[in-house]
């Protein structure tokens, strides 16, 4: 007996999810078709069933981040993208930029654990890699109500401060200066909401 579409669309997320945790964990290089379905509790041969290239699995996974792990993460955080305002900007910035997130290797956001695969990967891995950015970046343009091209910039400062300030940190072996450049670009990206 066949397995039904909504089993099959659950063992696909599976698939994704593992593949999202691991490619966090251990970049995708060196991250095997074999580790993802064995994470995820399945055989080898039911990936195909779902993907045809590991490729595809790393679009899927970046993909997924906006509206799964990054959506329980925007609420946890207290980020309500129905509720714009500067108090929400606020939100985002204390959680992306926080201790916890900069901890939380597993459910990062793929823009500070994918960075340089994105840049080696195929264009439409870069594709996903970009939409999570125009998120970030829609999310605080709405936030702030900033109109025309100087409000757009500013999205993009503060989004590049968020990313960068925890790719920066995530990369240092000193968890002591880790920390340090961490607060340093949340108390920075903070500043900006008050000029």
């Amino acid at each position: 007996m066949p397995y039904s579409a909504e089993h099959k669309r659950q063992t696909r997320a599976k698939i994704v999810e593992s593949a999202r945790i691991l490619f966090n964990r251990h970049g995708f290089q060196d991250v095997t078709i074999d580790m993802v379905m064995e994470n995820a509790g399945l055989t080898r041969g039911g990936f195909y069933n779902h993907f045809k290239t590991k490729e595809q699995l790393h679009h899927a996974a970046v993909s997924s981040f906006l509206h799964g792990r990054g959506a329980e993460w925007r609420k946890d955080a207290g980020v309500d993208p129905s509720s714009p305002g500067e108090g929400m900007v606020r939100q985002m910035i204390s959680g992306y930029l926080s201790s916890e997130h900069l901890g939380d290797i597993d459910g990062q956001c793929p823009m500070i654990a994918l960075p340089s695969d994105i840049a080696r990967s195929n264009p439409q891995v870069q594709t996903s890699y970009l939409q999570l950015l125009e998120a970030m970046v829609g999310l605080f343009e709405k936030g702030l109500g900033d109109k025309g091209d100087q409000g757009r910039q500013r999205a993009l400062s503060l989004a590049a401060l968020c990313v960068g300030g925890m790719v920066i940190a995530k990369s240092l072996p000193d968890s002591e200066l880790a920390e340090e450049v961490r607060a340093a670009a949340q108390d920075f990206a903070l500043g900006q909401l008050t000029n």
